[in-house]
């Protein structure tokens, strides 16, 4: 499984339930990566996308214990057990965990390859990724992109593999 990622420079992903910042350039990364392919996220991630609607051409997965949350287009799933039993039967290479916080701090351990786009700048947050850069023995940053701006703003696009010996 693969985790996908925008962070600041605190490991920042989100604030009030919405993303730090739009960069157009992440969103079709986000985008070329993960369309025919499954997504795994929490209700509260689903909820924030445009109308409540499900990612198209995707297979859209949201571990929720609400038992009244039945959104169209989604399958949903009460448990990590549930969602392991239902992983089985997709390629691990095709399966995105796309947050948010709790989701991923619980599927990171199942992750061996983590697309993070660091952006350069601290924003005002409440919600955040699990800091590669402080888990060596686990991590290792495998790629990174020449910089990139958009407008005022510098990041970079970055690929952190799992160790082998992790």
């Amino acid at each position: 499984m693969k985790v996908i990622a925008a962070v600041d420079q605190n490991w920042a992903i989100g604030l009030g339930n919405q993303l730090l910042v739009r960069i157009p350039a992440d969103q079709k990364f986000f985008r070329k990566e993960t369309t025919g392919k499954v997504v795994v996220m929490g209700r509260r991630t689903f909820e924030s996308f445009p109308n409540g609607q499900a990612l198209k051409n995707r297979t859209n997965i949201v571990l929720s214990q609400r038992l009244d949350f039945h959104p169209e287009g989604v399958i949903v799933v009460r448990n990590l057990s549930e969602l392991e039993k239902l992983l089985g039967r997709y390629e691990d290479d095709s399966v995105y965990c796309i947050g948010g916080a709790q989701v991923y701090k619980s599927l990171l351990p199942y992750c061996d390859t983590a697309l993070i786009t660091k952006i350069q700048r601290k924003y005002d947050a409440d919600t955040y990724f699990p800091n590669l850069d402080h888990m060596p023995e686990e991590w290792v940053l495998t790629a990174k992109s020449d910089e990139q701006t958009y407008f005022d703003l510098e990041y970079y696009f970055l690929r952190y593999e799992r160790r082998k010996d992790a």
